[in-house]
């Protein structure tokens, strides 16, 4: 690959942060809620690298044909892959792409084809590396490259950027739908490989009263490792929306206790772990109903295709609270209109 940067390169990460940092040397962007990927092109050949330097074209094969028509035939970008369905991204699709059958991927491509969302620019046009030039520049090459290379509507997308703060808040208020948060980088800062020294994140955290339905043992374990959480829908039907497994470890033993007490079928009755849900691993199916009478508020920071994206904190156990007060309605719809793709 004829590029002076050659993969696996590690990319710049960001440190979490509690509030939207404030300043002139910053520059804000919104988190867009996907995969991070680095696109390395070399004349006819592209390489997709994740976050963890894992190859990723074999899964995006629409990506890299939309590449391969770019103008430019020698760059390094990063960005974000996304899948768009309808007005929202879909997490849920960019896992089914993680598939072992070419077959089955490019059924998927044909069926959503993915998006490329860029927002930096690490090696020009010519090959050259630009890690060292500060952010400032970068920018400034970054959308001299998207005039020349990126269509509207095409499969690249260049990610807007500011160093308004009242922009970054409005981009901030909109966390939830296609945003995973609001990234902060140092403008006059290089592009930190592997480091966190320049860029951070903000996300929202929100809170939500869940039921518990069920619960999983620990590996090799006959202590409690997780709690499964769910919520009821309009028809009375408790599905399950993710877990948390924030314990001590003193309070285990009576945690186990407690649950065991309860167990009983069938603990969920709308969507089950192991059910015909996307986000099923072999493990799903191992866990243990319960009466569904105990209830939990929990932190979380992102709620996607019916489910926690990550696993949640608890902040307090809800004896005041009915479970059938704990609908979807407190996690659904919360973000308002979500930001839209760059065209």
């Amino acid at each position: 690959m004829s590029l002076s940067l050659k993969p696996p390169l590690p990319p710049m990460e960001a440190r979490s942060v509690d509030e939207i940092p404030v300043g002139d040397e910053w520059q804000y962007e919104p988190k867009w809620d996907g995969f991070r990927c680095l696109a390395f092109r070399g004349g006819k050949e592209v390489f997709l690298q994740s976050k963890a330097g894992q190859p990723l074209a074999r899964y995006f094969p629409d990506v890299v044909a939309q590449i391969q028509k770019l103008k430019a035939k020698r760059f390094v970008l990063d960005g974000e892959l996304v899948i768009p369905i309808g007005d929202a991204l879909s997490f849920d699709e960019l896992q089914l792409r993680l598939h072992p059958a070419a077959s089955r991927v490019q059924k998927l491509a044909a069926a959503h084809p993915a998006l490329l969302v860029v927002f930096d620019l690490l090696a020009d046009a010519a090959g050259n590396s630009l890690l060292t030039t500060p952010l400032r520049e970068r920018r400034k090459k970054l959308e001299a490259f998207a005039r020349e290379n990126l269509k509207a509507k095409g499969g690249l997308r260049l990610s807007p950027a500011t160093t308004k703060l009242t922009t970054a808040k409005k981009w901030f208020d909109k966390v939830g739908g296609n945003l995973d948060g609001v990234i902060a980088k140092q403008i006059d800062a290089p592009y930190a490989s592997g480091e966190r020294t320049a860029m951070v994140k903000v996300k929202q955290i929100r809170s939500a009263d869940c039921v518990v339905g069920g619960f999983r043992y620990a590996a090799a374990s006959r202590l409690l490792g997780s709690l499964l959480l769910g919520l009821y829908d309009d028809d009375g039907l408790l599905h399950h929306v993710g877990f948390t497994s924030a314990f001590k470890k003193s309070d285990l033993p009576e945690l186990t206790k407690k649950f065991e007490a309860l167990k009983k079928k069938p603990g969920f009755t709308g969507n089950a772990p192991g059910g015909p849900s996307r986000w099923s691993t072999e493990r799903s199916g191992e866990w243990e109903p319960v009466d569904p009478k105990t209830v939990v508020e929990v932190t979380y920071d992102h709620f996607t295709g019916g489910r926690f994206r990550h696993g949640t904190k608890i902040l307090r156990w809800r004896k005041d609270k009915s479970p059938r007060q704990c609908t979807m309605d407190q996690v659904e719809h919360r973000e308002g209109k979500p930001l839209a793709l760059p065209s």
